[in-house]
């Protein structure tokens, strides 16, 4: 028979050996696991030290290149644009500060600035979609007429572009009193802040982005109506170029909605960088391949075709009776 004294040796020696076994195997391995510890961090010390050098060197590099193209905009624009007119449209939540550098890069090639539109946040109110309506219908001129499925947007967009931009040049850049009407509507409902004299249409037009996506449960229907907006100017104009700051890794916003969309991105252009000064001649080379017909999705985004539009071809020189070239 076995006595209480011989359960209780058994089980002091029981937590003797886990006690012995925790000192030892602390012992054994406290050392090994410290010095991996040390020297996972001192590698992971050195590569994020290698990664922030490399970074340092691509934004020195990065500033280098973009002050170089700055510095040569006006040679690298210089008549892209010549005898073209611009209307700049400003959305809500657009950084003008960007705008004013675009409309240096669009004077340096040769363009003329008709004025400033900027759309208000009423513009876009969802709540205010009916009134945008019953004014784009009021306002509209006698000669423009919607197709049977137009959005509200769509109609405030074909009425807004028949006042500020024109694909008749014999009416480009002059008084139009249908026009300064059609604007004067518009900025009496609140909807838009004029600056310059729009009402004089101009040829081609830069619609500035919102400086970050649009949010809120309306942010879908309030994009879509900026694209309609886009596209409008277009479809009355020479061209439309939708421009605006995105991050690269950022596939979101009005930029990325033309992109997406077929029927937009066969017609207007965009450009996602105007921070730099590569972007701001992107938007002048889009521009002009607008004026020839075409359209792309330019810039540095996930969701870019390419960084610019492919170069125009130079004008093969002809031949002289001496067996030279003219010009």
């Amino acid at each position: 028979m076995i006595d209480f004294r011989y359960h209780l040796v058994s089980i002091v020696a029981i937590f003797l050996a886990l006690a012995l076994g925790i000192v030892l195997g602390s012992t054994v391995l406290y050392a090994p696991l410290v010095k991996f510890t040390e020297d996972t961090a001192a590698r992971l010390r050195a590569n994020n030290a290698k990664l922030q050098a490399e970074n340092a060197l691509a934004l020195t590099r990065g500033a280098a290149g973009d002050a170089f193209v700055a510095a040569r905009m006006p040679q690298l624009v210089e008549g892209s644009l010549a005898g073209e007119s611009v209307v700049l449209v400003e959305t809500p939540g657009a950084d003008s500060r960007q705008g004013e550098a675009l409309l240096e890069a669009v004077t340096a090639a040769g363009a003329t600035l008709s004025g400033r539109v900027a759309l208000t946040d009423r513009f876009l109110a969802t709540d205010q979609a009916p009134a945008l309506e019953q004014l784009a219908l009021t306002a509209k001129p006698p000669t423009l007429v919607f197709p049977v499925d137009s959005t509200p947007y769509q109609k405030a967009a074909a009425v807004l572009a028949s006042a500020v931009v024109t694909n008749d040049r014999a009416v480009a850049g002059k008084e139009n009193t249908v026009s300064a009407g059609v604007l004067e509507s518009f900025e009496d409902g609140g909807l838009v802040t004029l600056d310059g004299e729009p009402a004089k249409p101009a040829t081609l037009a830069i619609v500035l982005a919102p400086a970050a996506p649009l949010e809120g449960q309306d942010a879908e229907a309030q994009t879509a109506a900026l694209v309609s907006l886009a596209t409008g100017l277009d479809a009355a104009a020479e061209g439309s170029v939708v421009a605006g700051a995105v991050p690269t890794s950022t596939a979101a916003g009005m930029i990325a909605a033309v992109r997406s969309s077929g029927e937009a991105s066969a017609a207007v252009s965009t450009v996602d960088n105007i921070d730099m000064a590569f972007g701001r001649v992107v938007v002048v080379y889009a521009l002009r391949e607008q004026v020839a017909g075409d359209a792309g999705q330019y810039g540095l985004g996930s969701d870019a075709t390419a960084a610019e539009p492919e170069p125009v071809p130079a004008a093969t020189p002809s031949p002289t009776p001496d067996g030279g070239v003219g010009g």
